[in-house]
């Protein structure tokens, strides 16, 4: 006695098959191709950009208290409305003030400094992704325009 040989019908594979490429021949268009950052350009000097007058920095302290330059104890990162206060009140006294930027009175170009409204924030290392986004999220509110991240002793 013979015994029937089992066979494999591969036919509902290949129309599987098919169907899923042509998903993903349909689906790969739609994906992002790219993420824009603003990257800084290298200067032709090799000076670094000394601090002036219209530079912001808000330094978050290892406490989660937020400081603006010399100006202690804005907030703290769940609670930063003095920190947006204080910035909105910068703001507005240079727009009084007619403060232009330095890119106008040094006569450079104005990619490489920063303007009126530049604001930079510089947190520890430790402190959690999370924590320094609700931070730009505070400047933001604030009117900021650019953000930057400032950053020490690169590895």
């Amino acid at each position: 006695m013979n015994s029937p040989k089992a066979v494999i019908n591969v036919t509902p594979l290949i129309d599987i098959l098919l169907v899923l490429l042509i998903m993903f021949m349909v689906i790969s268009p739609m994906k992002a191709s790219r993420f824009e950052a603003s990257v800084p350009h290298r200067t032709d000097s090799d000076t670094p950009f000394a601090n002036g007058r219209l530079t912001l920095v808000v330094r978050v302290n290892s406490d989660t208290s937020l400081d603006i330059n010399s100006t202690k104890e804005l907030g703290t990162i769940d609670a930063p409305q003095k920190l947006i206060r204080k910035l909105q009140q910068v703001f507005a006294e240079r727009e009084k003030n007619g403060v232009t930027p330095l890119s106008q009175t040094m006569r450079i170009p104005s990619k490489v400094v920063p303007t009126e409204k530049t604001v930079f924030i510089k947190a520890p290392r430790s402190l959690g992704y999370g924590q320094v986004v609700k931070v730009i999220d505070a400047v933001k509110i604030s009117g900021a325009a650019p953000i930057s991240l400032q950053i020490d002793d690169l590895d």
